[in-house]
């Protein structure tokens, strides 16, 4: 029996798991799917728990729910919640924290990164970080604590990170606290959204405006205090302007970095210490190892370099998996990744969005439709897909029956 060990849940490991456990097996092999968190996390939707456009099971369902109803009869998959500690590639063991091993065969690591919380003084004590659904719950919880008070004093909060999260974070809580946010957008580099198209921006831009989001370029964070966050700007005279300001609250979008454990690893990796792969998405020294998602720098067939996105990692999940089950039964040659970009999509706001790609731009309602369409599209299993599309169905309905019960 072929042991198979996937570490890490997001998009590249748990649709790796998915994908492996619908083809068709000469003999069934032993897939284990390892994450430190019991639940999948839909990160694009995060921000709807934070402002309860969606719920929590809805953007993070447990992993032994999802992997239950999506199993094969011959070919079931294990979860097991557990933190890696150590990987022995040449004795082909995972060793978790809780000291217990797990031996593979073949192994897919896709165990993404973490905020660099650490490279700032304060941060890893006073900032939100936002990343996994305890961070939104924790976000969520803060909100009516700052808008306790005089309903005239604004809620002062700062966002580190002008990538998407930061933006869309941005947006959503401008129109979740109304006339009392008083939002900074901090951004080391020199516009907002690196990578993303021209359209993008412009309307993530315009809906920054729109909301009084002041947003502060070739600024640098310093420190973070339990009230205050002190930065520093590069001026146009070329000096630095350090500032120290006043703040309810910072959260945390800016950047990541792989686990400890990647970095410890003694294998080639590139200058963000990610794992070098080849076009096949495996390690050069070790090719019963595949590697995926943020914990991997891929170089696709066409010499791309694959961006850290969830859109890259869903797309390297089905070459990874059939890739490892060409591996395991010799039966297929392993194909080469190609990265397609598919678009660009961001929330900007609680009723608004921009999709981006194939020549076509939404905009407003009309874009935050096509949004939710389009991740209801994506969600890991066809019964969550159901539920949660009968829950965006059921759940306006409910609302105005509600409203007409109060109004009688």
């Amino acid at each position: 029996m072929t042991r198979i060990g996937i570490l890490g849940g997001g998009f590249g490991g748990l649709y790796t798991a998915l994908e492996l456990g619908r083809y068709l097996w000469p003999t069934p092999p032993e897939i284990t799917l390892v994450d430190r968190q019991e639940r999948f996390v839909f990160l694009p939707l995060l921000y709807e728990v934070v402002t309860g456009e969606m719920e929590d099971w809805e953007v993070a369902p447990r992993f032994t729910e999802l992997l239950a109803a999506s199993a094969q009869p011959n070919t079931p998959i294990r979860f097991r919640q557990a933190e890696v500690a150590h990987l022995d590639l040449a004795g082909r063991r995972v060793i978790f924290q809780d000291g217990n091993p797990l031996d593979y065969d073949i192994l897919v690591v896709a165990l993404g990164g973490d905020p660099p919380l650490t490279r700032v003084a304060g941060a890893e004590q006073f900032a939100f970080p936002f990343r996994q659904l305890a961070d939104a719950q924790r976000l969520r919880a803060a909100l009516p604590q700052w808008q306790q008070g005089d309903p005239q004093t604004p809620i002062r909060l700062a966002i580190t990170g002008a990538g998407a999260s930061g933006v869309e974070l941005a947006c959503k809580l401008a129109d979740r606290l109304g006339e009392r946010a008083a939002i900074r957008l901090i951004e080391m580099g020199s516009q907002i959204l690196p990578g993303f198209g021209e359209a993008s921006r412009q309307a993530a831009s315009q809906a920054l405006q729109q909301r009084q989001i002041h947003l502060e370029l070739q600024t640098q964070v310093l420190s973070i205090q339990s009230n205050s966050i002190q930065t520093q700007t590069q001026s146009e005279t070329g000096y630095p302007q350090i500032r120290q300001e006043a703040v309810d609250g910072v959260i945390w979008t800016a950047g990541w970095q792989v686990v400890p454990m990647i970095r410890d690893l003694p294998v080639a990796k590139n200058e963000r210490q990610r794992l070098v792969v080849d076009a096949t998405l495996r390690l050069p020294d070790y090719p019963e190892v595949f590697a995926i998602g943020d914990s991997a720098a891929v170089q696709d067939a066409d010499g791309k370099i694959v961006p850290a996105s969830a859109q890259a990692a869903f797309q390297q999940a089905d070459y990874c998996a059939w890739n490892v089950w060409a591996t395991a039964t010799q039966s297929r040659p392993l194909l080469p990744f190609r990265y397609y970009p598919l678009g660009e999509m961001l929330s900007l706001g609680t009723d608004t969005a921009v999709l981006s790609g194939l020549g076509l731009t939404l905009t407003g309602s009309l874009g935050y439709l096509a949004r939710r369409a389009t991740y209801l599209a994506r969600m890991p299993t066809f019964d969550h897909q159901l539920k949660v599309g009968w829950h965006w169905m059921a759940k306006p309905l409910l609302t105005e029956w509600q409203r007409w019960v109060r109004s009688s």
